[in-house]
Formats: C-alpha cells, sequence, structure tokens
C-alpha cells in the first residue's frame, strides 16, 4: 500500500491517489467525509475552517460502494481557492500585473527559508503553500480509507488530546477505544478529562488574545492488532518504527513516544518491561502495557499506545523577528491565517497516520488481493497465535 498527495493550500484542489487497498472492501464518501469533518474541528481552530467544506470526490477505484483493487483517487476542493485565483492561478501573468502577494520574509519555524533555499524561490509563497497544514486533510482522506479496512477487520483506533499548554488530562487508563472515542468526541479539545477541559480552552483564548499560539501532546490507542504484525529482521520493516516516523511527518510533530516512551530513562527495568501470561481466552498477553503494545519492533496483541507531541504553531500575530531575503533588513515575519492551537486536529491526523501504517503492515503480511482473502487469513492467523 502507498498514497500520494499533491495540492497547494490555497490552490484548487488537494488530490490523493492510493494503491493497494484490496478489492471487494466496502467503501462510501461517508467514510471519508466522516474524518474530514472531525479534523476540522476542534477549540482554537481558525477561520479557514470556517470557509472549507472538506467532502470527498471519489474519481476512480470504486464502483456501487466497493473498492475495485485498482488505485483510488480522491479530490478535495478547496472553496477559497475563489479568492485566490489570481494568486495562485496556473496561467502566466504578465509583469505590470499586480496580482503576486510575494513573501521574502521567513517566518520562524516553518519550512519557508530552507525550502527556498532548497529550490531557488524568491517568493516564498511557492513553499508555503505546499508545505502548509491544509495537506493534512490529503492524509487524513488516505487514512479514512485505511481505517475502514481495519474496522471491516475487527481493528479499532481512536486519537484524543493528552496535553495543551502543559494542562494534562487524566483519566481511567482502562477505557476502551469505543469508550474513548464517545468522550472525546463530546470534547471541544478532544480530551478524557472534563476538568482539564476548560481549563485548556482557556490556555487557548489566552495564547490567541495575546498573538500566541501554544501545543501539546496527542495520543492513540489501537485495540484489535494480533501479535507479531511487522518485523524484527529488518530496520525498515520495524512496525513501531514506521509508525514513529509517519507520526513525525506530521506538520508541528516534534516527538514520539509508545508506552512510558522517555520516562523509561528514569525507571528500572523491572518497572518497564511487561510480564507474560496466557489464558484459554486470550492466549498470551502481557500483565501490563508499559511498551505501549510493542516489542522488538512488532505488535505484542495489546493495545497500541503511541503519543505525539506537537509545537505551537509557528505562525503568530505578534510575529517573530526575521530577515527580508531581498534586501538583508531585519523585519518582523510575514503573517499568513493560522490557528493559535491546532493539537485537537492534530489528534485526528495523528489518528489517521497511525491507522495507514498499520493497515500497509497487514497488507505486507497477509494475501490481500481480495478483501475477503485478508479477512480469512487474519481470522486464521489469529486463531494460530491464540492456539500456539
Amino acid at each position: 500500500m502507498r498514497y500520494l498527495t499533491a495540492g497547494e493550500s490555497h490552490g484548487k484542489q488537494l488530490t490523493t491517489i492510493i494503491e493497494g487497498i484490496p478489492s471487494n472492501l466496502p467503501l462510501y464518501r461517508e467514510d471519508i467525509d466522516e474524518s474530514l469533518i472531525r479534523r476540522q474541528g476542534g477549540y482554537g481552530r481558525g477561520r479557514r475552517m470556517q470557509i472549507e467544506k472538506d467532502l470527498i470526490e471519489i474519481t476512480s477505484g470504486v464502483r456501487h460502494g466497493y473498492t475495485l483493487g485498482s488505485p483510488i483517487s480522491l479530490v478535495l476542493k478547496n472553496d477559497d481557492f475563489t479568492h485566490w485565483r489570481n494568486i495562485m492561478g496556473e496561467d502566466p501573468i504578465g509583469e505590470d500585473e499586480e496580482v503576486r502577494r510575494t513573501i521574502s520574509r521567513p517566518r520562524p519555524g516553518h519550512a519557508d527559508l530552507n525550502g527556498a533555499l532548497k529550490y531557488g524561490h524568491r517568493d516564498m509563497r511557492n513553499v508555503l503553500e505546499r508545505s502548509s497544514a491544509r495537506e493534512t486533510a490529503a492524509r487524513v482522506a488516505a487514512g479514512a480509507v485505511a481505517k475502514k479496512m481495519l474496522s471491516s477487520l475487527g481493528i479499532n483506533i481512536i486519537g484524543y488530546v493528552r496535553n495543551i499548554g502543559g494542562i494534562t488530562s487524566q483519566f481511567d487508563e482502562g477505557l476502551s477505544c469505543e469508550e474513548k472515542k464517545e468522550i472525546s468526541e463530546e470534547s471541544p479539545v478532544r480530551t478524557l478529562d472534563k476538568d482539564a477541559e476548560q481549563k485548556m480552552m482557556n490556555a487557548i483564548d489566552q495564547a490567541k488574545k495575546e498573538g500566541d499560539s501554544i501545543g501539546g501532546v496527542v495520543e492513540v490507542m489501537v485495540e484489535g492488532m494480533p501479535a507479531g504484525v511487522g518485523s524484527y529482521v529488518h530496520y525498515d520493516r520495524k512496525l513501531d518504527a514506521r509508525i514513529g516516523g509517519s507520526v513525525m511527518s506530521i506538520n508541528a510533530f516534534k516527538g514520539v513516544e509508545f508506552g512510558v516512551g522517555f520516562e523509561a530513562a528514569n525507571l528500572n527495568g523491572s518497572q518497564v518491561h511487561d510480564e507474560i501470561d496466557w489464558d484459554d481466552e486470550r492466549g498470551y498477553y502481557r500483565k501490563t502495557n508499559r511498551l505501549g503494545g510493542f516489542e522488538g519492533g512488532m505488535t505484542t496483541g495489546m493495545p497500541i499506545i503511541v503519543k505525539g507531541v506537537m509545537k505551537p504553531i509557528p505562525t503568530l500575530y505578534k510575529p517573530l523577528q526575521s530577515i527580508d531575503i531581498d534586501s538583508k533588513e531585519p523585519f518582523k515575519a510575514s503573517i499568513e491565517r493560522s490557528d493559535s492551537c491546532a493539537v485537537p486536529a492534530a489528534s485526528v491526523v495523528m489518528e489517521h497516520v497511525v491507522a495507514w501504517e498499520l493497515a500497509r503492515a497487514l497488507t505486507e503480511q497477509f494475501p490481500h488481493d481480495r478483501f475477503e482473502q485478508l479477512q480469512e487469513a487474519l481470522d486464521q492467523y489469529r486463531e494460530e497465535v491464540r492456539n500456539f
């Protein structure tokens, strides 16, 4: 399985092309639209989310509600392109036409300057339009297809917020995916802790008032993955490593951990590793889940718990100092429309990139030309693992 995205933030559309999805998987527009609408929500989002109506158009690879096994193409129109047609249009312009909103002052924390140096762009709009977090909508669309495949295989996944601006959510770690989904989807900041919810919202409001931004920590939980998915044989087949890389590819993410994660550095081995047990119903299982569902690059059969750290969004309404690349004089960085906090939305994005990596790992390990073939192979494998 693989996918490719194309499109600019204020261009005509975002396009996602997916290859490797089995045939005969039930798939409807609503399966993808639900995820895209969730991504648009969350307290702290800016005006852009009020402009766009993120509804997908499936243009190939699906017929009468079932995948064909051929590439799936998904199109997401940018409604805001109407106001940016002269600036973002593909046709050449004359030298005397004042339609280019040229950006020569790179924003600290963004791809602006590095991208301009790499590709030789004097107008850094050529960089920021593609490096914008708007591209994550296309990745959520791909992940929504993967999520549909996982759910059809009895694998559930949910993302939620652990921390915003230093305010940490406290909750019962024994909650199921379904319970966490029910609680988090009712929260404006997608947290599981009602007491922390208002404090998080207050922190977002304060940052917005000050022209600043705040980050946080999001967590994804997965139930239903059998043990032994992934591989210890090669570094690039370790599933936790793949998930880690995928999470780090999300805009503004600067860290990832599984289970107790970095806290393991402060603990003894007896406080980190999970003792193994067995019973007739579950087969092998771990008494604890401190390693977050992974050992040796492979799933253990326990719930997968992965956290991602999102830095504060670097577009600030009280801009930091920068240098104009034309004059080399110091200036305040350019200001683009932005959110004061996108952590709740980021939990949805992370949920979907993790879903993609899990689905991809399953198709690498089991026959999957047809969905029923994958389902049968996975059911048989689960039975073998339980009776091993």
